[in-house]
């Protein structure tokens, strides 16, 4: 039978696992490239190296997770393995990342950041992989996947909110300047890596009741090798509406790395906030991630997926770099005033409102994209989607770390500085990398999502077929 509605208990139990993905992605993209390159020294271009290559390590480690976890038997199904694997590697990793020993610098430092980068990568991959293969297989309906999403989404944003209220609100401000004092960062990963494992263990062990009620592994399945593997990529590429989704992801995610790069920088240097000031801009992503939940779900009611994804990563890159765009004309309030607070408060609600549509809308077009493929080949295959689209993800995020690390080197941004000693002219520079700059790319990024063509309808006709041919199945078996 079609599994239609879930229950919400199983949707928070899902849900809670992206609020540990969540914090092991603010703590990668909120503090690592500051803390690499203001606190320890290292130059920008070797941060930003270091990064790219612990990202780029997810070509293989993605995929092939995402194609293991869709062939794997066992008692606990083809994804709960995994997911109570990851965590305890994934802490560790954390840990030795903000902590390299106190002798090294230059290219020693950054071979140290880069090898435990890229294992912290791989155990993340680990857990995320079937953690989202697993929320597509929980219900084949149409809206009701957009709902679960929706918590995974939601959950996400928890887990931003979380980290950044315990950063900035309570750490940070126990030390004198802390997010320039190396010392402050320890108590950040002790509560980081507390939060990972908590959610990611409870997550998987909430679930655990689904497993049987979830697809198992086909028996037509090829057994794991690589040459399958890439040709399950090769498959993949190979649907017109995943290939649109992909190549809007890649622009759009170049706006992304350059933002969440820079975030910390535009913070301390563009807008001079104090502790407390940056602690407050979480009440941009709190309203807009709350706005984005509740509403995705009547929006995809009212629209199709299509125009969803189309009008959130519009609105996404504008809002996102309007208040930094209308600094560089001089139409923004002071610097340090709680007036200028406010002002990128409400930009940034916006941004997060269309960012939490646009990730709801994909992360559910990429399950029905899935029921298509399955129509076609006769295999379900969730995970090799999931992979792909969130190896795509940290590809082209690892592209604007570069592009966000080179501009900072060819600027020739200082290193460990008071705002007030930096030059004006660097200052506007840093203004035009996170303003104008990211900002095209997320259209870009609109543009090409318009290829995207799966709607309700034709996704009404394959769940039909699907239907069809598990019933003639269920016929054959019993004669």
């Amino acid at each position: 039978m079609e599994k239609k509605t879930v229950s919400y208990a199983t949707k928070l139990a899902f849900g809670i696992g992206a609020t540990g993905e969540a914090a092991t992605n603010w703590i990668f993209n909120a503090l690592t490239f500051f803390f690499y390159n203001q606190i320890l020294g290292l130059s920008g271009t070797l941060t930003a190296a270091a990064v790219t290559i612990g990202i780029a390590s997810d070509a293989i480690t993605d995929p092939l997770m995402g194609s293991i976890s869709d062939r794997w038997r066992s008692k606990l199904g083809r994804r709960h393995p995994f997911m109570f694997a990851a965590p305890l590697p994934l802490v560790i990793t954390i840990y030795l990342i903000f902590n390299p020993p106190a002798d090294i610098q230059g290219i020693e430092l950054f071979l140290w950041f880069t090898v435990f980068l890229v294992l912290m990568r791989i155990c993340s991959t680990l857990f995320a992989v079937p953690h989202l293969a697993m929320g597509a297989e929980l219900s084949s309906e149409y809206i009701e996947r957009t709902r679960i999403m929706s918590y995974n989404n939601v959950f996400t944003y928890i887990g931003v909110i979380i980290m950044h209220c315990a950063v900035w609100f309570v750490v940070f401000p126990s030390f004198d300047n802390g997010r320039m004092t190396q010392e402050a960062y320890n108590p950040v990963v002790y509560f980081c890596i507390s939060l990972v494992m908590i959610c990611m263990l409870l997550s998987a062990y909430a679930t655990r009741n689904q497993i049987q009620k979830m697809a198992q592994a086909p028996d037509d399945l090829p057994p794991f090798s690589l040459k399958q593997l890439f040709a399950d990529i090769f498959k993949t590429f190979g649907n017109k509406n995943y290939r649109y989704l992909l190549l809007g992801l890649f622009s759009l995610s170049i706006t992304i790395g350059t933002h969440e790069t820079l975030s910390l920088y535009m913070a301390t240097f563009y807008w001079e906030f104090t502790d407390e000031q940056i602690g407050w801009l979480i009440l941009g992503n709190v309203f807009g991630y709350a706005i984005g939940f509740a509403a995705t779900a009547k929006v995809h009611q009212i629209i199709e997926k299509r125009w969803a994804i189309i009008l959130g990563a519009a609105g996404l890159s504008i809002a996102w770099s309007s208040a930094v765009t209308l600094r560089l004309f001089d139409l923004a309030p002071a610097n340090t005033t709680w007036t200028l607070v406010s002002f990128v408060v409400l930009f940034g609600i916006i941004a997060s409102a269309c960012g939490s549509v646009l990730n709801i809308s994909v992360m559910s077009a990429l399950a029905d994209i899935a029921d298509e493929h399955e129509a076609e080949t006769g295999r379900r295959q969730e995970g090799i989607f999931y992979s792909a689209r969130t190896f795509f993800a940290k590809v082209t995020n690892g592209i604007g770390h570069v592009v966000a690390g080179i501009a900072l080197d060819i600027i020739e941004f200082p290193q460990g500085v008071a705002a007030s000693e930096i030059h004006p002219d660097k200052i506007y520079a840093l203004g035009i990398i996170d303003g104008p700059f990211a900002m095209i790319w997320g259209l870009i990024a609109a543009a090409l999502y318009g290829g995207y063509k799966l709607d309700q309808k034709r996704h009404a006709e394959i769940r039909q077929k699907l239907e069809a041919s598990k019933e003639s199945k269920n016929i054959e078996n019993t004669n």
